[in-house]
């Protein structure tokens, strides 16, 4: 079958499983790979095959960079010990207890001869990366709360550098290559750093171009070179590729974005990225159902689950040990959270391009082939079907979440509203359109303006918890306006050095307070009833 036409086919088959997965309310993901394990089990037609070729040239890029792109910088940052601490430190503890879990089961067992703890460490690092895109859709769906969306995304953004880097040092020291903890610490920080100075230059580069222009047509292919273009120069100096996506998307998306695009451009930009992000994964999700031989992986049905259960064991030990070590920070998270980051740490395509990247005649490649595919299956099968009943189960979801919907939503219509009126007005400032045309519209607008409004006094009357959101973020607007008048005196020179210092500090000190309330507001009663005002 021609390469063209079995595309077609994958897309094809993606929009019956997305439209059928919508109408049964199913995870989309986990319906992508069972409809790939049914084709595959059929032969229906001969795949692309899942190559490294075709996801590090077409695959990752896209999506790591899409993910990154909407990632709030400043979120990101109220969460950096606790995401950086799972994906680095934490990847690296975790492929070590994988690996102590592994082999001597492996050796308990006598599934095989000669199978050590290197290859245990090197099924470790290959299957460590975290793919959290089945949940985080659920996350959204459910209402699990917002910081727990962006610790599973935060950390599945670094770890895949993490877990390739590793990767490629332990399959070396397989090899026979010299080790030392030293070297490997270095090499890791060379591959890595290099990786995100690559990335902050090219989305630099590209956002300073992204500044000088407004046409849609030209920022969205700015962000498709700043999303293919890091990861080729990275990896064509032997640099994480992945890091330096992630870190072009950031750059993108906090800075160029938000200072170079306007609202049409930005919304044709998103709209792009969306849509490349739901063909790729399309693609990618389809393609691990069609690459698993399911005759071979029942044959290795045993190591499959030890490997399973070895996986599952460590990440739980890396991710309970980090929430301890949190306790003693601002970062602290609540235990039930640490059993969803234990569950929602699903593993894909980067776990089975790496495995099909080992050499031919590797030791046990077969095997760790056949492990690697039935771990990334298990995963997305049982813990993508079972992430809903456990969220419910904890009681991370409920009634609460109808309040905190329906709040966003009036909000969101509130600011568009006003957004409009601006505009209008505007338009009546500089003349641009006659006056009885914007009148009755100004009086549309405001009436509406008025009727969210008091949806959203009715809301507030139903659920305290608003009230402080929206006094915390009035508190933090205003911190800041008093530190750019702060920065402003200081460098005209009405403020000497040290009161500019001390001011600074005190100041500083008000916004980590004002940052750790907003974090940390009261869980309203999830028995309480929906707010009957807005119910109809």
């Amino acid at each position: 079958m021609h390469f063209e036409l079995a595309f077609v086919l994958l897309f094809s088959i993606a929009t019956a499983v997305a439209i059928a997965a919508r109408y049964f309310k199913f995870p989309y993901t986990v319906a992508l790979v069972l409809a790939g394990l049914g084709l595959g089990i059929v032969q229906a037609f001969e795949p692309p095959h899942l190559t490294k070729e075709l996801l590090f040239a077409v695959i990752l890029p896209g999506l790591l960079f899409e993910a990154a792109f909407h990632v709030d910088f400043r979120k990101f940052m109220k969460n950096k010990l606790a995401i950086t601490s799972m994906a680095i430190p934490g990847v690296v503890a975790s492929m070590a207890l994988t690996a102590l879990f592994l082999s001597p089961a492996m050796r308990g067992m006598n599934l095989l001869e000669g199978f050590g703890l290197i290859h245990a460490m090197v099924f470790a690092s290959l299957i460590v990366s975290t793919d959290p895109i089945a949940v985080v859709g659920l996350f959204k769906a459910l209402g699990a709360p917002k910081r727990l969306a962006i610790l599973v995304e935060g950390e599945s953004l670094l770890n895949d550098g993490t877990s390739v880097v590793l990767f490629t040092l332990v399959v070396s020291v397989a090899a026979g290559q010299e080790f030392t903890v030293g070297g490997a610490v270095m090499d890791f920080i060379k591959v890595a750093g290099m990786g995100a100075v690559i990335g902050a230059a090219v989305g630099f580069a590209v956002g300073k171009v992204i500044l000088r222009v407004e046409d849609a047509m030209v920022e969205i292919t700015c962000t498709v070179i700043a999303a293919y273009g890091s990861f080729v120069v990275a990896e064509h100096f032997h640099y994480s590729g992945v890091i330096a996506t992630v870190v072009a998307g950031m750059v993108c998306g906090n800075w160029a974005a938000q200072e170079g695009m306007g609202p049409s451009v930005r919304i044709a930009v998103e709209s792009f990225w969306e849509y490349l992000a739901f063909a790729l994964n399309s693609v990618v999700f389809l393609l691990i159902g069609l690459e698993v031989q399911l005759s071979s992986l029942l044959a290795s049905w045993l190591p499959i689950l030890l490997a399973y259960a070895a996986v599952v064991l460590g990440r739980a030990v890396v991710v309970y040990g980090v929430s301890g070590l949190l306790r003693f920070t601002s970062e602290k998270l609540p235990w039930k959270w640490s059993a969803v980051l234990t569950w929602s740490g699903l593993r894909g395509a980067v776990s089975m391009v790496l495995v099909l990247g080992l050499p031919d005649d590797f030791a046990h490649r077969e095997l760790l082939v056949n492990m690697t595919f039935g771990v990334v299956v298990l995963s997305i099968i049982f813990q993508g079907l079972t992430m809903a009943p456990v969220l419910k189960a904890l009681g991370i979801t409920g009634l609460k979440d109808v309040y905190q919907e329906q709040y966003e939503l009036a909000r969101g219509k509130l600011g568009a509203i006003h957004a409009a009126l601006a505009s209008l007005e505007a338009m009546r400032r500089g003349r641009e359109i006659p006056v009885d045309v914007l009148e009755p519209l100004e009086r549309d607008y405001q009436q509406k303006a008025q009727e969210v409004e008091q949806q959203l006094t009715t809301l507030k009357q139903q659920s305290n918890r608003f009230n402080d959101e929206e006094k915390q973020e009035a508190i933090r607007r205003i911190l800041v306006v008093e530190k750019d008048a702060l920065f402003s005196a200081y460098q005209q020179g009405t403020l000497n050095k040290e009161v500019f210092e001390h001011l600074t500090a005190e100041l500083d000190e008000r916004i980590a307070k004002a940052k750790d309330a907003e974090s940390h507001f009261p869980e309203e009663d999830a028995s309480a009833p929906p707010p009957q005002a807005l119910a109809s």
